[in-house]
């Protein structure tokens, strides 16, 4: 992977040679625009808005614009001027546990790697201390042209990765954004919620793919082969609910179906829904393996399988034993 910066990462007196490499890629198709006429591209040109004229990359400066729209012009200088310990550093400031960093602080993700086989010692050791003490630790570094604060952490057993964090001052207040009318939630209605949480389990992240990118996908593939694109068709959109318990009831089922839960509804039993005190005071069982599960649906075969030829068994000794007391000594039957 092609690293995008070299630097150090400054953990005390010790200096780690590194290579910042990004850790994420997109994988989001873009697109062109185009007249829709003759198909022409579409392109931006920088033009001045004071005489029309198209300018050229070299006689463009970046300026700020104050609050009465009057620009001010900062030049590259001006800039290269400013204090930026950071320049070439990855400053560690603090060690903390992991769980004090606010998500909605996460920003782009890095690898560190060790530059050369001298970094390699003080590399192993700050992943070490990390993994032992259980903690992350909070730097400060620059990348294009700005300081920005970090926190690095140790993924999996051999890498350490540095998340960008957003400064505390820019994670806005979440004013507004809860019901303003006060609403109380029953202890059945948070059972079924509970229930619904069970039942849908846990996901293997590595399974999830982006559905509608394949979709588009297959839709560029059947245009440029100039076919007629098959498209899946769209779930039908959600209506308002109108009963809470209902819509969780149903959602229950749904999610049972999903997994392969259906014999407790097919036979027309009710979902069981355990009180969400008892939930709290029992110990969660254990997902059944695929073989319990195996065995569990044999074992029900077979007793559904066990009842049936009972009942024909006992139906015929019963039609048996009513037609000779129907019949009279010395007559046969028609």
């Amino acid at each position: 992977m092609r690293s995008i910066w070299n630097g150090a990462i400054s953990f005390g007196l010790v200096s780690i040679p590194i290579k910042l490499v990004n850790a994420t890629e997109t994988h989001s198709i873009s697109f062109r625009q185009i007249h829709d006429k003759d198909g022409g591209r579409i392109r931006y040109r920088k033009v001045c808005e004071l005489d029309g004229e198209e300018i050229p990359s070299e006689e463009i400066v970046k300026a700020y614009e104050d609050a009465d729209g009057a620009m001010i012009p900062i030049t590259d200088d001006d800039l290269a001027a400013l204090p930026l310990p950071t320049a070439k550093t990855v400053e560690i400031v603090a060690f903390v546990p992991a769980d004090t960093i606010d998500p909605l602080q996460m920003d782009q993700a890095y690898y560190l790697a060790a530059n050369g086989v001298p970094a390699a010692k003080p590399y192993t050791l700050l992943r070490e201390a990390l993994k032992r003490s259980n903690r992350v630790a909070i730097a400060k570094y620059a990348l294009r042209g700005r300081e920005r604060l970090g926190m690095l952490r140790v993924v999996g057993d051999d890498v350490i990765a540095m998340h960008g964090l957003l400064w505390p001052d820019e994670i806005r207040a979440p004013e507004g954004v809860a019901p303003e009318t006060r609403v109380t939630v029953r202890d059945a209605e948070l059972d079924l919620a509970d229930a619904l949480m069970d039942t849908l389990g846990e996901v293997d992240l590595e399974e999830l793919h982006d559905d509608y990118r394949e979709a588009l996908e297959s839709l560029i593939a059947a245009k440029a082969e100039g076919v007629t694109p098959m498209l899946p068709e769209a779930a039908p959109a959600g209506g308002k609910v109108i009963d809470l318990m209902a819509a969780l009831e149903k959602s229950v089922s749904a999610a049972r179906r999903a997994r392969g839960e259906e014999a407790e509804e097919a036979a027309g039993e009710p979902v069981e829904v355990t009180p969400l005190r008892t939930r709290k005071a029992a110990p969660k069982k254990a997902a059944a393996t695929p073989k319990e599960t195996g065995a569990k649906k044999s074992t029900a075969k077979t007793a559904k399988a066990t009842a049936k030829r009972t009942t024909k068994t006992t139906a015929k000794t019963a039609t048996r034993s009513t037609a000779k007391k129907a019949t009279p000594r010395g007559r046969t039957t028609a």
